[in-house]
């Protein structure tokens, strides 16, 4: 856990301590969000990529040392698949048209993008990593890449199935119901991630399933402004968060609001209450 001050205020960060690894720090990186394509801040901690998740809740402070911040919002910082941020560079830079493959490229031209400075930190990165979704051609020492679909299509393939797996283990409701619900759940989460075109639809069509009708269940995301924005650009910040009050039975009604309790006092009053009756003085 960390935080730091600066002209805009205290921000609080959970991210792994690389002071703990002897490293000399994390490095923020702006990056081209994978789905939406705008630039989003992401860490690079000890190799380990991660991606910021704010969450905030109201009415809610954090007491840093000896100083209070205001501010209860909370940057999270967790591992993300580099794949899946490389996958529209390497997308664009075989240069497919049609039935044609594409082209066979080096890595250090494929990484490089105009007003991106932040994928030459993941070079290292993407020579381990893309070689699963990518063939690989050696001509000496030097490796040429060229994003395979079929590879692709198998590795969104593994991810849901693991996704789909781990829902149903963490969460009792995706346990409970129908096995082809939670795979389109699984899709639908994995679709934050990666464009429509061609991956999205390439993977509901090896699967048969209708993502638009089968989605109707996914878990309710949403989308609040960074303030961490004018600093390492913008960061996808993703809360989720059910709706329970929002839901509804089986026969459509709404389900009833709980009732404040009426017992319940003014904690005005009850400081109050409290100090009148410490002035008496003993009889």
């Amino acid at each position: 856990m960390a935080w730091c001050k600066d002209v805009e205020g205290t921000r609080l960060l959970i991210a792994p301590d690389s002071s703990a690894t002897g490293s000399s720090g994390g490095r923020l990186l702006s990056l081209c969000h994978p789905k939406s394509g705008q630039k989003t801040c992401y860490l690079l901690v000890d190799g380990v990529l991660q991606e910021l998740n704010w969450l905030k809740q109201s009415y809610k402070s954090w007491f840093l040392g000896n100083y209070v911040c205001e501010d209860g919002s909370i940057y999270a910082a967790t591992p993300i698949d580099p794949v899946f941020i490389m996958l529209p560079i390497f997308e664009e830079a075989r240069l497919k048209k049609g039935e044609d493959p594409g082209k066979f490229r080096q890595l250090d031209e494929i990484i490089f993008i105009d007003g991106y400075p932040g994928y030459q930190y993941l070079l290292p990165l993407a020579e381990n990593c893309m070689q699963v979704v990518c063939e690989v051609k050696e001509i000496g020492s030097s490796k040429f890449f060229r994003l395979d679909d079929l590879k692709v299509l198998a590795w969104l393939y593994c991810k849901v199935c693991v996704l789909k797996q781990t829902l149903s283990v963490l969460d009792q409701n995706y346990a409970a119901q129908d096995e082809k619900d939670t795979l389109a759940n699984a899709v639908s989460i994995l679709g934050e991630y990666v464009q429509d075109e061609p991956w999205l639809k390439l993977l509901c069509k090896h699967l048969n399933l209708d993502l638009p009708k089968e989605t109707g269940k996914a878990p309710y995301i949403e989308v609040f402004p960074s303030s961490l924005e004018s600093n390492v650009g913008s960061s996808n910040l993703l809360q989720e968060r059910r709706k329970s009050d929002r839901k509804t039975n089986r026969t459509g009604k709404e389900t009833k609001m709980a009732k404040p309790e009426t017992e319940s006092r003014n904690i005005k009053e009850m400081f109050s209450r409290a100090s009148r009756r410490g002035s008496r003085m003993p009889p």
